[in-house]
């Protein structure tokens, strides 16, 4: 394991991410959700190939056993994508970001509803402080009376959180997936499955974007082919437990980002939520590492001379 190497490309995968997601809401005006996801997921595809090639895993990349698990993940993860895109048109970047941070929360609930993880008092009592956090970012955007700008806001609230529902019964899949597939087919099928299926949308008002905004969606989606290699690599060189807490991260260049390049200013609702969201994650994801330890050593205790 090199853990300074693993946190190091997972900060990497986030800035690269963080500016897929700017470009996304550059463009949003003008190209819908769905032919963003395409944009997104075709120009992913040449960038995973070749580094599925220079790794010498394409074959394996090609290689499944549970083709309609891919199509099942595709679907979900597509899903929440198009949500995620859609969201990124209705509110500002660091809104989005927050909200977006209820996905790894719902992953423990789902995981103990469809994959039968036992999930003790500790890990329920982190996600209902979480799921307190989402509720605070959300509620500006669902009170009762909201204005005519705040009825595309509160749209905007709902369509990010499904999305953030979506991505967490995504990871759900990819769990049930890695006990026969290997990384390089989860990630080449999935970069496959989300071109066609976005495709689905073609009749919805799909545009031919200008020059400059057609540049931004090859960019997107570059970055995001680049950004799914960097995390994937940073998996390699540490443990997850490592290097998951610097995905929060994001907030700092979602807040950066949005500031100076969309203007957008903060509320002090959204900044003291999105903390108790980031709270709640690291006390998860330090209760994992907890268990994995704990784990380890009983595995150790059970062999033979251990």
């Amino acid at each position: 394991m090199q853990p300074l190497r693993g946190i190091t490309l997972k900060i990497l995968s986030v800035c690269v991410f963080m500016a897929m997601a700017a470009l996304i809401k550059a463009s949003a005006a003008t190209v819908p959700p769905g032919e963003a996801v395409f944009f997104r997921s075709l120009f992913a595809g040449p960038v995973i190939v070749v580094w599925l090639v220079m790794r010498g895993e394409l074959r394996h990349g090609l290689e499944t056993r549970q083709p309609m698990g891919h199509v099942w993940r595709g679907i979900v993860g597509t899903s929440a994508m198009g949500l995620g895109f859609a969201g990124l048109g209705l509110l500002p970047l660091p809104e989005v970001t927050a909200i977006g941070y209820a996905a790894p929360l719902l992953v423990v609930i789902f995981a103990a509803m469809f994959l039968g993880e036992q999930v003790r008092a500790f890990r329920l009592t982190a996600v209902a402080l979480g799921l307190v956090g989402v509720l605070i970012v959300l509620s500006p955007r669902l009170s009762v009376g909201a204005t005519p700008i705040g009825t595309q806001e509160t749209l905007g609230a709902v369509v990010v959180l499904m999305g953030a529902v979506f991505a967490a019964l995504a990871q759900v899949f990819v769990r049930k997936l890695v006990a026969t597939e290997s990384t390089a087919a989860i990630v080449f099928w999935f970069s496959i499955t989300a071109t066609v299926l976005s495709l689905v949308t073609l009749p919805w008002g799909w545009v031919m974007p200008p020059p400059g905004i057609f540049l931004m969606l090859v960019g997107a989606g570059l970055l995001g082919g680049v950004g799914q290699i960097l995390l994937t690599s940073s998996y390699r060189f540490a443990d997850a437990s490592v290097v998951a807490p610097f995905e929060y991260a994001s907030m700092l260049l979602a807040l950066g980002i949005g500031y100076a390049v969309f203007d957008e200013v903060p509320t002090l609702v959204t900044l003291v939520g999105a903390a108790i969201i980031i709270a709640a994650g690291v006390l998860i994801i330090w209760r994992e590492r907890q268990l994995g330890i704990e784990r380890a050593r009983q595995r150790k205790a059970m062999t033979p001379g251990g």
